[in-house]
């Protein structure tokens, strides 16, 4: 299970549910050196010493950006390395570059494209970019290749409930972890999201 769903998970259900759920380049400054002026019949004078300027210090690389530049360079070097692009996804994931860990879990899919993992944090980035159809296809393929996924269901329910409003298919979403599964965690959060949207309003 991707712990980067479950943070989906905790965001997604936190406004609609109201359930507690525990997820450089610098432009370097050219030195001008004032042009020496002369008047006619004057000895020449000799030309001002050109004074650098201040140029800021290199602010260092935080821990995060470091990571995605290691990972860059593992897959530049290594283009057909899956965990590689894997654990670069993960890290755009982390800093919220949604397009680029699109990209990046693109880039693992087409080496393996049965992972239900990468599959399902794909479709977090699809839902929080708003194409929610293809996080609904990423989600249902997650489940489909392994049928006791039970993350890419939860995330498919929060997704009808949270961003289509559709209840009824959401329910439907959660009442599969719960068949599936029914003594684990995911079962129980299920059976809470169920309850909590069972008593709210439908949406008109």
């Amino acid at each position: 299970m991707s712990r980067r769903v479950e943070l989906f998970v905790a965001r997604g259900m936190a406004a609609a549910l109201v359930v507690s759920v525990t997820a450089c380049g610098h432009s370097n400054q050219g030195l001008s050196a004032a042009a020496p002026t002369r008047t006619k019949h004057a000895a020449p004078q000799a030309a001002p010493q050109a004074v650098p300027q201040a140029v800021p210090p290199a602010m260092p690389l935080s821990r995060e950006q470091q990571q995605i530049a290691a990972m860059r360079q593992l897959v530049d070097r290594d283009p057909g390395n899956a965990k590689g692009w894997v654990a670069l996804g993960n890290a755009y994931f982390d800093s919220q570059q949604r397009e680029k860990a699109v990209e990046a879990y693109s880039k693992a899919l087409q080496l393996e494209p049965n992972n239900p993992d990468v599959l399902t944090d794909q479709g977090v980035m699809y839902r929080e970019l708003g194409a929610f159809d293809k996080a609904i296809a990423n989600f249902e393929k997650a489940s489909t290749i392994d049928p006791r996924h039970l993350t890419s269901l939860l995330d498919l329910g929060v997704l009808y409930a949270e961003d289509l409003k559709d209840q009824d298919k959401a329910i439907k979403a959660w009442n599969r972890v719960t068949q599936i599964a029914p003594t684990s965690q995911q079962a129980a959060r299920a059976n809470a999201y169920v309850e909590q949207l069972k008593q709210m309003p439908k949406p008109k």
